[in-house]
């Protein structure tokens, strides 16, 4: 009887660490932890009960590079903890709730997750989000900078273009910034770039592969047509087609959900996509390359997206532009335009 209420004991303690059931029969938050979890790495989401955390959480459970998966959120992270928790794969999850317990979601982390934060809503822009949204990235890289200053934080959470400054300031401050451990996410831009080109290609979108860089908003996002793989060509009235569809990829989706949401479910796959090429990385896996909004010096501006080589270390090689058509040109001095001033407002949130 007591070796059946111990295994009871563990596997509640899973679902969570803090009640009292992790203390029967002498059972510590140190020792809960599942017979049989796969060998990996530790990862947190912040924001796991979100529109966007609850497929990551789903996603990032069935990645077999995953050991341990911690959910944490301000409300009902307990639900998704236990309905996430009854996948059968190998990682072991653990719900966390509130700021009373984002240090316990943190200590001991390989990779964080952030997409914490509102989603735009029709007629918002990126930068209406940012009020709100700055906050809260600030207050989860304090804790990073705290309990795990070696993890890989993977920034999701709108505006990116300011809150990847936002999230290096804070580290700065707190003594721990590494470059190449901080990457704003706009895998999303390129999972719609392959996808819209394979449309007009009429191929598979798993064959194409779109280039993305500057940044992850409107202008910004600048689809270098020119170095899509397979090599192609394309009339100036699709590159036009193609490039607005791809700058306002987002906008196209929060209208046709009319009011009841933005873009969650390819958010969370492009997600997925891109922390499973972090995780590949961090095992040592060789010609990693995706593209990332990081400190950078391919530009004059202290942060844009480009294709990166990722490791162990994180960001391991960031590779310039390449050459770039007139169209091309002329889009990249529109989005170094607005990237500075989004990269400034968020720099000085956190200095004000």
């Amino acid at each position: 009887m007591q070796r059946s209420a111990e295994r009871i004991a563990t596997i509640s303690a899973h679902l969570n660490p803090f009640p009292s059931t992790c203390q029967m029969e002498g059972l510590s938050q140190a020792n809960c932890r599942a017979k049989g979890g796969s060998p990996g790495f530790r990862v947190a989401i912040l924001g796991a009960a979100g529109g966007i955390g609850q497929p990551l959480a789903m996603l990032m459970k069935m990645n077999s590079l995953v050991s341990v998966l911690h959910l944490y959120d301000v409300a009902n992270t307990p639900g998704v903890t236990a309905d996430i928790s009854h996948m059968d794969t190998g990682a072991v999850v653990r719900g966390f709730l509130g700021p009373q317990q984002l240090e316990d979601a943190l200590t001991g982390m390989d990779l964080v997750i952030i997409p914490a934060g509102v989603p735009r809503k029709p007629g918002m822009t990126r930068d209406d989000l940012f009020n709100i949204n700055a906050g809260i990235v600030k207050t989860l890289c304090e804790g990073i900078a705290k309990c795990c200053p070696k993890a890989i934080v993977n920034i999701i959470s709108n505006p990116v273009n300011s809150t990847v400054p936002i999230a290096a300031e804070v580290f700065k401050m707190a003594g721990t910034f590494d470059p190449r451990r901080l990457l704003g996410v706009t895998m999303l831009d390129i999972v719609r770039a392959n996808t819209f080109v394979a449309e007009v290609l009429g191929l598979d979108p798993r064959e194409v592969d779109v280039p993305v860089v500057g940044g992850h908003a409107g202008v910004t996002i600048l689809p270098l047509l020119s170095q899509v793989k397979p090599p192609c060509s394309f009339t100036p009235a699709e590159i036009e087609y193609l490039t607005s569809r791809i700058q306002n990829g987002g906008t196209e989706v929060v209208e046709a959900k009319a009011g009841a949401g933005s873009a969650t479910l390819s958010m969370a796959y492009a997600a997925v996509k891109f922390a499973d090429a972090c995780l590949h990385g961090l095992r040592g896996d060789a010609a990693i390359v995706e593209c990332a909004f990081v400190s950078s010096q391919v530009t004059e501006l202290p942060f844009f997206a480009s294709r990166v080589r990722l490791g162990r270390s994180g960001v391991e090689e960031i590779y310039p532009l390449g050459p770039l058509n007139e169209y091309e040109r002329i889009g990249l001095e529109k989005a170094k335009k607005e990237l500075a001033t989004s990269i400034q407002k968020g720099a000085a949130f956190v200095k004000k």
